[in-house]
């Protein structure tokens, strides 16, 4: 089939569809190089809108962590977890890790409060080994505060 002239514009013609069997291997193809990604990669779904949303609240946690009162020196890390962020840093006292190994700080969960629209604030307790709610707040904002402040030394102990 070759291209005609419509009103003086050169129209190409439609590529024929592919059979079904070639389109499973193609997909097949793709697949297997999934795989072969490296770990983590793969492995996290392919939702942009939360993702972008998640880099955006990663980003700002990081920008807020900089301008805490405690250990500033040490340079924290910001990850996911679930739908909320944790946080995590080498411990300087080396009250909770006589090596100066990375410590777990606080995790931010959302919609664990006031019907799911605010935000909980929680702290590790490395004794118990669990997560200990802090604070609840409809804003981030004040959440973070708390974090960086820190006046009882409960995130970095």
């Amino acid at each position: 089939m070759t291209g005609r002239c419509v009103g003086g514009a050169q129209v190409r013609p439609l590529r024929p569809l592919r059979p079904p069997q070639q389109i499973r291997q193609m997909l097949r193809a793709l697949q297997a190089r999934r795989r072969e990604m490296p770990s983590g990669m793969a492995a996290q779904p392919a939702t942009p809108a939360g993702s972008r949303v998640m880099d955006l609240l990663i980003r700002q946690v990081q920008r807020v962590l900089g301008e805490r009162s405690r250990y500033r020196y040490v340079k924290p890390r910001v990850l996911r977890e679930g739908e909320g962020v944790r946080i995590e840093s080498p411990c300087c006292s080396r009250n909770i890790d006589r090596s100066g190994g990375v410590i777990d700080i606080a995790l931010l969960q959302p919609g664990t409060s006031r019907g799911g629209r605010g935000w909980t604030l929680y702290a590790r307790d490395h004794t118990a080994g669990c997560w200990a709610a802090q604070a609840e707040d409809e804003a981030l904002q004040p959440l973070l505060a708390l974090l960086c402040q820190d006046p009882q030394r409960v995130f970095w102990p």
